[in-house]
């Protein structure tokens, strides 16, 4: 038993947890996170994790102390973690720049977006949505983390095919969609969303999954009294870049 103590803090996560299922450390709401020591800074400067992209992943696995399966968390309650994971490490105050000017906001004061309880209230991650051009009807789901990784996998393995090929948004909409008029076969959702998916449905979609989806409210006021979003960038996590 080491002599030692380390200071926790709970974390509310902005879907509450209702989407989760019931035996899911995650459906309580809350998660339990230590604050930041020198073991996690050698994280933030491992260099295959930086080449490989899972430098922030491993950061927050060290963090959480909650017995919880990371591939089923939520991207909302993914960023709402990560905030707090920047605050404990370094501190409320983030400083970044902003079409030329700098700003500090207190990361403390970022809140969760407001939750509709009722959209919840059957805890099944699938929704519908009438695309308002075509008035096709299709049914969604929130990303989780475990979603992410198969979405870069996916678009990693079509680079190696054709490396000029972009289709980030198709193969995340593939992923996003679960059904089109009833059609659940994933053959079909692929040919909708590659043939038959207007740009205006698919922008309409988009926006939609934005706004219902919990998360945090990265919005930012500055005197000017312009709306800015709160921009997660290197210095996010490496303050002295």
């Amino acid at each position: 038993m080491s002599k030692f103590t380390l200071p926790t803090e709970t974390i509310e996560l902005p879907s509450k947890g209702l989407l989760y299922p019931k035996d899911s450390e995650l459906a309580k709401g809350t998660i339990e996170m230590k604050y930041m020591t020198a073991r996690e800074e050698d994280i933030l400067t491992n260099q295959s994790y930086i080449k490989n992209g899972t430098v922030l992943d491993k950061l927050m696995k060290s963090l959480i102390i909650s017995k919880i399966n990371y591939d089923e968390l939520l991207i909302g309650d993914k960023n709402a973690i990560m905030v707090a994971a920047r605050v404990l490490g370094y501190g409320k105050d983030y400083t970044f720049n902003y079409e030329g000017e700098s700003h500090t906001v207190d990361l403390s004061t970022v809140e969760n977006k407001p939750l509709n309880e009722e959209l919840f209230k059957d805890k099944i991650n699938e929704f519908s949505f009438t695309l308002p051009s075509s008035e096709n009807v299709v049914t969604f789901r929130l990303l989780t983390h475990k979603d992410e990784n198969t979405i870069s996998r996916e678009l990693e393995g079509l680079k190696k095919i054709n490396k000029d090929a972009s289709p980030e948004l198709t193969t995340r909409l593939k992923r996003l969609i679960t059904s089109v008029n009833g059609e659940r076969e994933r053959v079909d959702i692929n040919d909708f969303v590659d043939n038959y998916l207007l740009a205006k449905d698919s922008r309409a979609l988009r926006e939609h999954v934005k706004e219902f989806q919990p998360d945090v409210d990265l919005t930012f006021f500055p005197e000017s009294g312009d709306r800015i979003n709160i921009p997660i960038g290197v210095s996010f996590f490496w303050p002295d870049a």
